[in-house]
């Protein structure tokens, strides 16, 4: 572990702009806004960075380190709300929970619940720390949450023959499709609370091969978020961008129990970590510098294969953001 990793004083510290911004173009892609700027967000300063020191004009393509600091969002079109709040070392977040991007039909027949607005309130700490150990997600815990406001959440509450004890856990992003998944790889819970299971396309636009992904939120222990795209060399900005490839791979063979048949994908559990097998470690991260964080930082990458969003935390989470609950409360449909 470098010094780097352990040392969140060794982080960049981005700036927060103080000016009002409708924005446009480079964040604009990243929080699903169109070119008609629907979305406002308002920024405010922290500290001073060559990174848009000079305000942007109307039509000025704004750079997605305006998320790092503080900044709120309110989409007339689709309510979103969020207000995000840098003080100290720590970073409040309230939020809706209501996507700023279009959606699928909710209810559908593969999930019977309709969004409805929420009320999140989280403190994360504004440079993770990372743990001697990786944590792995458990039911109910979400894993993290977007720059929009919407929790990143990939495990599904659902199991082969409705038995959460059977060994067996569906995947949403699977071969069946069966759990009315829209395009941006989300659907809603029996609350109402809209959430990504996979790549947030709507949040995402269109990733480049060529470029860095844009920051695209935080995970419960506060290291930030990415999606796919990064540096070949992690700490070189100048080696080109390399697609940040998982180091899950499914099984070999044939599942010796349960619902028997070829790993195919149905079942979180047919998937392996092989150390090296792609880019990332067991939590789907590691450490590189970013756009955001030109020092370096631990964070997560967002995959289009298996795990899709990370399954475990590499810091240690923040309290605000615990979950308690497990496997053994029962089948929530449309999870």
């Amino acid at each position: 572990m470098t010094p780097e990793e352990t040392d969140p004083s060794r982080a960049s510290r981005p700036s927060r702009p103080s000016r009002r911004i409708v924005l446009l173009g480079g964040l604009a892609a990243a929080l699903g806004v169109s070119a008609c700027g629907r979305t406002m967000v308002t920024g405010v300063a922290d500290s001073t960075s060559t990174t848009g020191a000079t305000a942007p004009t109307a039509s000025s393509t704004v750079a997605s380190t305006e998320v790092t600091g503080s900044y709120s969002i309110r989409d007339s079109t689709t309510g979103t709300e969020m207000d995000v709040t840098v003080s100290g070392s720590t970073r409040s977040i309230r939020a809706n929970g209501l996507p700023n991007h279009a959606t699928g039909d909710f209810p559908n027949p593969g999930n019977p619940n309709t969004i409805s607005a929420q009320s999140y309130a989280f403190e994360l700490p504004l440079y993770g720390t990372k743990a001697k150990e990786f944590t792995p997600l458990a039911l109910p815990q979400p894993f993290g949450i977007a720059i929009n406001g919407v929790p990143f959440d990939p495990l599904a509450a659902e199991w082969y023959q409705n038995n959460p004890r059977s060994g067996w856990t569906v995947e949403a992003i699977g071969p069946s499709g069966t759990l009315g998944l829209d395009a941006n790889n989300a659907h809603v819970q029996p609350t109402g609370a809209y959430h990504y299971h996979g790549m947030p396309t709507g949040l995402t636009g269109v990733l480049k091969s060529t470029a860095h992904s844009p920051l695209l939120g935080w995970a419960g222990d506060g290291f930030p978020v990415y999606a796919r795209y990064g540096y070949t060399d992690p700490r070189d900005p100048d080696s080109g961008i390399t697609d940040l490839t998982s180091s899950y791979r499914l099984r070999s063979g044939t599942r010796g129990s349960g619902p028997g048949g070829s790993y195919d994908g149905t079942y979180t559990e047919d998937f392996e970590f092989v150390e090296g097998h792609g880019l990332l470690d067991q939590a789907n991260g590691r450490f590189a510098v970013t756009p955001e964080y030109p020092d370096g930082t631990y964070h997560y990458v967002l995959t289009t294969a298996f795990p899709f969003v990370p399954r475990y935390f590499a810091g240690t989470v923040a309290d605000s953001f615990v979950k308690e609950g497990g496997g053994g409360q029962g089948p929530r449909p449309g999870a």
